[in-house]
């Protein structure tokens, strides 16, 4: 400007100096706004993500009971109001000698699939023994319309009575978890291990 003494001069380019910072921290302070209101909806949209995922997978828990026929010649499989059955498949231990087993209609575990051998396998002494059986179980199963499909190593509790002229009976007790997964091998393993003696 005309008339204008350097002092003068000096002191108006302090105040511009001072409203261009104070312009360039505005911007720095919306735009920090704006990063933090872009990052808490990114946020709020993952813990939605997350809850929905957990929910869905709360859904799809199911956990594997059973509860013997009134004469204890099979277990059957308990579904909950959240989960129908579908098909179960169930595999023995090898050094028993029995055949796996597919249940299509009904998810029901039948003592006649390997009482034979079982009952062979304990045969001598006491009449009334109680032990675990051992098998791999597969079972699938619906939480609403979606399959799902879990395996595991479970125990049938099992007990055995003797009959007048007509040796002994095997009667099942109950379904316990052993471990979760699994596979033929670590089945004959535990089986191995925990066999009953005769």
């Amino acid at each position: 400007m005309s008339g204008e003494t350097p002092d003068q001069a000096r002191t108006r380019r302090r105040w511009i100096t001072l409203a261009e910072a104070v312009a360039v921290i505005g911007l720095l302070i919306a735009g920090l706004t704006l990063y933090t209101n872009w990052s808490d909806k990114r946020a709020d949209r993952a813990a939605r993500a997350a809850a929905a995922a957990d929910e869905k997978a709360g859904k799809a828990h199911f956990v594997v009971r059973a509860k013997p026929t009134s004469n204890g010649n099979a277990l059957t499989l308990i579904e909950d109001d959240a989960h129908s059955l579908g098909d179960i498949a169930v595999t023995f231990p090898s050094d028993l000698g029995v055949e796996g087993r597919t249940a299509i209609s009904g998810a029901t575990i039948a003592a006649d699939w390997f009482a034979d051998p079982l009952l062979k396998a304990t045969d001598g002494g006491d009449d009334r023994k109680t032990g675990r059986l051992p098998i791999l179980l597969t079972v699938e199963y619906f939480a609403g319309d979606e399959p799902h499909r879990l395996t595991g190593i479970y125990d049938i509790i099992w007990r055995t009575e003797g009959r007048m002229l007509r040796g002994r009976t095997l009667k099942l007790e109950d379904l316990r978890l052993h471990r979760k997964g699994g596979d033929q091998k670590a089945l004959d393993a535990i089986w191995a291990r925990e066999k009953p003696a005769p």
